[in-house]
């Protein structure tokens, strides 16, 4: 089921609303909401919330299992229960996401001793498998480093797994930053009212924007390569930038919105990351809750910054390949995740201290390589990437096409490339700066600016049936 649905926005929300200001305290709430989340999760594919159901009792038992040898302290056995779970976690994750990357591996080696094929398997991917896998791992693990306490509860864990606002497409929220919420929170009309505004705004951004630049993106990846011109891969490229962005920090912003209405205090998953003047700084601000997680389960642990610097650019190397294995089992992400690997070593050796002097020139820098790196990321086949990223090198070379531009994009994608410019970092600083925002937060014109938004949020979704979630198929 998506956010910006119809069926969503006017049956399943006010539903489950209504329930929960019903039962008002969090020992009635949460069984409700656990049974709205299981709902949810099984709206489009019924048999997966059996997998979902494992992956609860799964690592509510490990939970469980760590905090009955907690007073002996046999280390041994703790580390043996930890790394059980794990494996079992991420052998669910593998068979679901990995094993057609994995058998046409193991072809590429049988073709090289001249051997027989196998076939590759068709799985089904499990929506969201990567986001709520990464977020039971990170209860079992706190609860083996004593960082908190087991849950005695399973139906709290429950909450924890398949709470449905950050269920799909994250945040990715690790259990000690919810795990005092779950049993003691309080739904106030304040927070109620900023909830509201907070998913009118991410709804906006992803049926006002990001689903009308997809169009004009979709359209041109679709293009033979021999047809693109240069402009028209700058073109491709700049749109996808900017509908990835509006189209995951608008299930974000609905997604902490949705746990503000029920109580919940989720941290946020964007701050302007466009506005960064490094790729370093742009991974402290975009998609901020995976960044947080890769740093405390993996490059924290393989020893961070703490063994050399030699150790520390394999560390971030290892940690970057992990970050495009995590996105997507092709090629094309595991080059992505090492392409900005790449560039956060540069900037380690020496390349940071110049985009610090550079202004300007240092947001430029930035910004062509996270563009770049996006043709990566949304055409899968390397090939086909590497062609269009030469392209937009070498614009001059490549200018004779038999399209005409106008046939896919529409004068309403090319009006909105400015306004998608602007909303991504550089107004609200503005308005930050002259003081402007803080009159704008709660006052009626933003009020009445809201239910403008809503309005046209409705109109879009009842005249088109393009609603696509980008993150959905990770």
């Amino acid at each position: 089921m998506l956010f910006s649905s119809m069926v969503f926005v006017w049956i399943f929300l006010p539903v489950v609303l209504a329930g929960s200001f019903l039962l008002r305290k969090p020992r009635f709430v949460n069984p409700f909401l656990v049974l709205a989340s299981l709902f949810f999760y099984a709206w489009g594919e019924p048999v997966n919330v059996l997998l979902m159901l494992f992956s609860i009792v799964l690592n509510y038992c490990a939970g469980r299992l760590l905090a009955r040898f907690e007073k002996n302290d046999p280390y041994e056995v703790k580390k043996l229960i930890l790394t059980l779970d794990i494996v079992l976690n991420l052998a669910l994750l593998a068979y679901f996401k990995y094993l057609g990357l994995l058998v046409e591996g193991i072809n590429a080696v049988l073709s090289l001793l001249r051997g027989g094929a196998l076939a590759v398997p068709s799985v089904a991917l499990p929506i969201g498998i990567s986001f709520f896998t990464f977020q039971a791992l990170s209860y079992v693990v706190d609860v083996y480093r004593g960082q908190v306490p087991a849950q005695k509860k399973l139906i709290n864990v429950a909450l924890y797994i398949s709470f449905f606002p950050q269920l799909i497409a994250g945040p990715i929220v690790r259990y000690r930053e919810i795990n005092d919420q779950i049993e003691d929170r309080r739904v106030t009309w304040d927070g109620f009212a900023l909830g509201i505004r907070r998913f009118i705004y991410g709804l906006s951004k992803k049926v006002l924007i990001a689903n009308v630049l997809a169009r004009g993106a979709d359209a041109l990846y679709k293009l033979d390569i021999k047809n693109v011109t240069g402009g028209m891969a700058w073109l491709a490229a700049i749109l996808y930038t900017f509908q990835i962005y509006y189209d995951f920090s608008g299930y974000s912003d609905m997604a902490i919105g949705l746990g503000r209405m029920f109580g919940f205090r989720f941290s946020e998953n964007f701050n302007y990351p466009y506005l960064s003047r490094s790729i370093r700084e742009f991974w402290r601000r975009w998609h901020i809750s995976l960044s947080a997680w890769f740093r405390e389960y993996v490059y924290i642990p393989l020893g961070g910054n703490r063994r050399g610097r030699a150790r520390t650019y394999l560390n971030l190397l290892i940690v970057f390949l992990l970050t495009g294995v995590w996105h997507g089992a092709g090629l094309s992400f595991i080059l992505w995740g090492l392409y900005h690997g790449f560039f956060s070593v540069l900037e380690r050796l020496g390349l940071g201290k110049a985009l610090k002097k550079l202004g300007a020139l240092g947001w430029l820098y930035a910004f062509l390589v996270v563009v770049f790196g996006w043709v990566l990321f949304r055409v899968e086949d390397v090939p086909a990437a590497l062609q269009l990223m030469g392209r937009m090198l070498t614009p001059w070379r490549c200018t004779a096409t038999r399209l005409y531009l106008y046939d896919y994009i529409s004068r309403h994608m090319v009006m909105l490339l400015p306004l998608a410019f602007l909303g991504m970092g550089p107004l609200q600083a503005l308005g930050e700066k002259t003081g402007l925002a803080a009159k704008w937060k709660y006052s009626w014109i933003e009020t009445v600016y809201c239910g403008a938004l809503l309005a046209l949020c409705i109109g879009a979704l009842a005249s088109s049936s393009y609603n696509p979630f980008i993150y959905f198929k990770f």
